[in-house]
């Protein structure tokens, strides 16, 4: 990778983890600067704008998301324990090291208005993405026998999407892994 694809990929994981903190409107461009140590002259070039910047951070967190879907399904025994997996440490395992408790899509979702259209309907579509990974891993975990035929891919990652966002705001409110892990089991108890 040469240096200045890393230092954008790097900027761009700076600004991620600010975005994903702060929210949007929060960020002002002066912590943008602060965060990436960069200059606004220089942010504008490379990004075109505060919004062309949150665009590619949005992208970002999504593919990252994913590609941490990916080797959780492939590192573990099976596609259900991949995602069980997955689960877990989005809710436990980054619960000290994350930004936010709360998944980024899932924040600027709730934050943003049709002031922000493109940026709400890009955070929406990733969303669908992520949901769309989960359904694969399910159908997957279909074709293995680990979860019945008869239930619908799509309803499963839907309700897997949910419960994923609720596990992480019980999280927040709680302090210990017990309780969380409990209710991970319970999921996964459900959907075989």
């Amino acid at each position: 990778m040469s240096t200045a694809k890393h230092d954008r990929q790097d900027a761009i994981q700076k600004a991620t983890d600010l975005f994903w903190e702060k929210g949007f409107h929060a960020t002002s461009m002066r912590n943008i600067q602060q965060a990436m140590d960069m200059r606004p002259g220089s942010i504008y070039a490379s990004f075109g704008s505060k919004e062309g910047l949150f665009q590619e951070s949005l992208q970002h967190y999504a593919d990252s998301s994913k590609a941490r879907l990916k080797a959780c399904v492939q590192e573990a025994s099976s596609p259900l324990e991949g995602l069980k997996l997955f689960i877990r440490d989005a809710v436990v395992g980054c619960r000290d090291k994350a930004p936010s408790g709360i998944c980024m899509l899932v924040k600027t979702i709730s934050e943003l208005t049709g002031e922000n259209e493109d940026l709400l309907e890009q955070a929406k579509g990733l969303f669908k993405e992520m949901e769309q990974a989960f359904m694969e891993v399910l159908i997957e975990a279909q074709e293995q026998g680990e979860i019945d035929s008869s239930k619908a891919p799509y309803r499963l990652a839907r309700t897997i999407q949910v419960q994923l966002m609720g596990l992480r705001v019980y999280g927040r409110a709680n302090d210990g892994d017990e309780a969380i892990n409990e209710l991970i089991d319970d999921i996964f108890d459900h959907l075989t």
